[in-house]
């Protein structure tokens, strides 16, 4: 008996998934409907349901409530949901507005037995873009190059930056050294069009600002 292709899994298989509309993608979870509840209907009231509630805000008990979906057919939409939004939904960039919040994007350099430079990314609402680690080594003014710095956030289409490093002997001290690497950046910075909002040692569990 030959297959109707009009009908949204065999669509799928004959001409992929771009090709099926939100409601035949609902069709195609939903499978099959009951006496008195046809499977196209049933994807209709179920989309109506999504967009009232909102994707990001939907429950099993949402699903439910749509009339010829039970408890077998809920867990399977609502499982295909929730596998979708934890893989592949894009979670808003952490906002960086106080040193406290830059301070916990870099537990990747403290306890380092090395000096590590890092530069964050930050576009023009202050989200972090990327965390980059520039150099590692000695931070010494002398070579801590802008090129190195702003090459990363020009790449990335910055509207500021925060530096960062570790001080591996654990002491939040600031030397002088620090302050320089800072006005360095600054200038710099100026220069570009890139702002250079702080400047962050972290040692330890602390941290502190050396601008």
């Amino acid at each position: 008996m030959r297959k109707n292709l009009d009908m949204p899994r065999e669509k799928l298989y004959s001409k992929g998934a771009a090709a099926l509309s939100d409601i035949e993608l609902l069709q195609a979870l939903i499978g099959s409907g009951g006496r008195g509840n046809d499977y196209r209907q049933i994807a209709k009231n179920l989309n109506a349901v999504i967009h009232k509630v909102g994707a990001d805000n939907l429950c099993i008990g949402d699903v439910k409530s749509v009339k010829g979906i039970g408890d077998a057919k809920a867990t399977v939409v609502f499982a295909a949901l929730e596998f979708w939004r934890r893989k592949y939904t894009k979670q808003p960039a952490p906002l960086i507005d106080e040193p406290a919040k830059a301070a916990s994007q870099l537990d990747n350099i403290r306890g380092k037995k090395q000096e590590h430079l890092v530069v964050l990314t930050l576009d023009g609402a202050r989200r972090l873009i990327n965390n980059h680690v520039v150099t590692i080594g000695t931070l010494m003014s002398s070579i801590v190059h802008p090129r190195e710095v702003f090459s990363l956030a020009i790449e990335d289409r910055a509207a500021s930056i925060i530096i960062a490093h570790n001080h591996p002997s654990g002491a939040l001290d600031i030397s002088e050294q620090d302050r320089e690497v800072s006005r360095k950046i600054q200038q710099a910075g100026e220069l570009l069009g890139i702002r250079l909002d702080d400047h962050i040692v972290v040692a330890g569990d602390g941290f502190v600002s050396a601008m």
